[in-house]
């Protein structure tokens, strides 16, 4: 796999559902593509289940792409989310096939937290962006 056509596919993923162009959005996606979140353990496996999944998520929900690094068939995405008035930050990794279709997708919903005390002396606090 070419890794700007990786990229490009990376960007159609993202763009598609963000518009909700749930026809688009299939058309990326390989018949058998599974998805994973490892902080739930869930696992969706082929196209039309993980289109539902998607089309039926609840909330108002919003997705840009902050970063894209493919490499190959596989991009990493930082992605910046928004849940209603929440922001978020999401992490995503595609593998991609070798006709451009998305086989395989492992969402990364990190939460934010305080850091523990005692380091002070060797960071600095910043804004989120």
């Amino acid at each position: 796999m070419d890794t700007a056509t990786t990229r490009d596919v990376a960007h159609a993923y993202v763009g598609t559902l963000e518009r909700r162009d749930w026809a688009a959005f299939g058309a990326l996606l390989d018949p058998d593509v599974v998805y994973e979140m490892p902080q739930s353990r869930e696992r969706i496996r082929g196209r039309d289940a993980y289109l539902r999944f998607n089309q039926e998520y609840p909330g108002d929900w919003h997705l840009s792409v902050r970063h894209v690094v493919a490499d190959g068939a596989r991009a990493a995405l930082w992605l910046d989310a928004r849940v209603g008035d929440e922001p978020m930050i999401a992490n995503v990794w595609l593998d991609v096939s070798d006709d451009g279709l998305v086989r395989r997708v492992t969402d990364v919903w990190p939460e934010p937290f305080e850091p523990p005390a005692g380091r002070e002396h060797l960071v600095e606090r910043y804004d989120a962006d």
